[in-house]
């Protein structure tokens, strides 16, 4: 069976493709397969491959989970959301509450999703390009998503959050592209009867956002530049996130 990979980010990078055809036996063809053959076939990158994740039909997959034919599959290195609308397309989840673009993002825009006149609290999180880190310059950033996928996981970022605190909601906007310093990456609006659940439902959002949603970001330095994976240790996008 021929299957066509996607690939993102420093992993792209290091293969030197976003799209690859490898052909496994059809008794075979698992999502554990899927990364085997691939260390197997880019021994230089054989180090991410192992970190990563497979995605399959945009969604996580354990290594035992088999691969059909027509199947999406996609290999997901750490990702790494927010540490954070003019010319260019916009991308809106199914349910419309969350949005993927490189335009500039508009804070009032992703704030009156939220705003309804039964809620006694709104808060709002903006992520923006800090100009140094650890004594190192930064010139700009660029984000890099699996659009389709990472739409669909905002959208489950906000059904938990609705599971988690009824009644709350929740709005996400990230950018992709080149981020300017002072510039917002990503937006996150957050609405609920009460403070204490708005407070609790914001944190929850941003270090979701961080642990499964598949959007990376690269520094770009005045000397180099380096993709930034997870920053919460051994990372397993199928466990909930820590918060």
């Amino acid at each position: 069976m021929n299957i066509e990979v996607l690939l993102f980010a420093g992993l792209a990078e290091r293969i030197g493709s976003s799209r690859l055809v490898i052909s496994l036996e059809p008794a075979s063809v698992t999502a554990g397969h899927i990364k085997t053959q691939l260390a197997a076939d880019y021994p230089e990158a054989a180090a991410a491959i192992q970190s990563s994740f497979v995605a399959i039909n945009q969604e996580f997959a354990s290594p035992e989970t088999p691969i059909n034919e027509g199947d999406e599959v996609a290999v997901i290195p750490p990702v790494s959301g927010g540490d954070g609308l003019g010319g260019h397309p916009v991308y809106t989840s199914r349910d419309g509450w969350h949005i993927i673009t490189e335009n500039p993002l508009s804070q009032d825009d992703i704030t009156a999703k939220v705003i309804t006149p039964n809620h006694g609290a709104a808060l709002v999180f903006v992520g923006t390009t800090r100009e140094m880190t650890a004594g190192q310059r930064t010139v700009h950033l660029e984000y890099e998503a699996y659009v389709p996928m990472a739409l669909s996981k905002l959208s489950e970022i906000g059904k938990d959050i609705a599971d988690r605190w009824p009644g709350t909601l929740c709005a996400i906007a990230h950018r992709t592209g080149k981020v300017d310093i002072a510039e917002a990456s990503v937006i996150i609006a957050v609405s609920a009867p009460h403070r204490d659940m708005c407070y609790e439902a914001s944190r929850y959002a941003i270090e979701a956002l961080k642990h499964k949603v598949p959007i990376w970001k690269k520094e770009i330095w005045e000397d180099g530049s380096e993709w930034k994976g997870s920053q919460l240790g051994p990372w397993n996008p199928t466990l909930p996130p820590q918060t």
